[in-house]
């Protein structure tokens, strides 16, 4: 079937305050800004568009499985462990809310992270096939 999906575009996450959040996503993540008002900002990273979108107190774009555990939506890829490693200890000498370098029974490790609003966020130490023939 030529009428595919081909990749995620964007994707939409809640903040109260476009603001400061599209500032630290820019001096935290290295993102670019390439529009902002005051309910919404576009950012670009990790080959994707994000709108950070104004919303009410108490929102985030995680949510609970079935064993009340919460869980994050998004999971950003590095090459390798040792980038892993890197990026884990920029973001914390960043001041970075993150969690411990986890292994959890599959390829690779993983950390999670959070931004101002609590949005919580995943990195594995693995590159996806697709991504690597793509471009490596």
């Amino acid at each position: 079937m030529s009428d595919k999906l081909l990749r995620i575009g964007t994707t939409y996450i809640p903040v109260t305050n476009v603001e400061q959040s599209s500032d630290w996503y820019v001096s935290k993540l290295s993102a670019e800004l390439s529009y902002k008002d005051k309910d919404k900002a576009i950012l670009n990273f990790a080959d994707q568009s994000f709108f950070l979108v104004k919303s009410n107190e108490n929102q985030s774009s995680n949510f609970y499985d079935s064993n009340g555990v919460e869980r994050f939506s998004l999971t950003f890829e590095v090459n390798g462990l040792s980038a892993l490693e890197a990026i884990h200890k920029d973001f914390t000498e960043k001041g970075i809310r993150v969690g411990e370098i986890e292994n959890r029974g599959h390829a690779g490790r993983n950390f999670v992270f959070y931004d101002l609003d609590s949005n919580k966020f995943d990195v594995w130490s693995e590159l996806s096939t697709i991504f690597k023939e793509k471009n490596l």
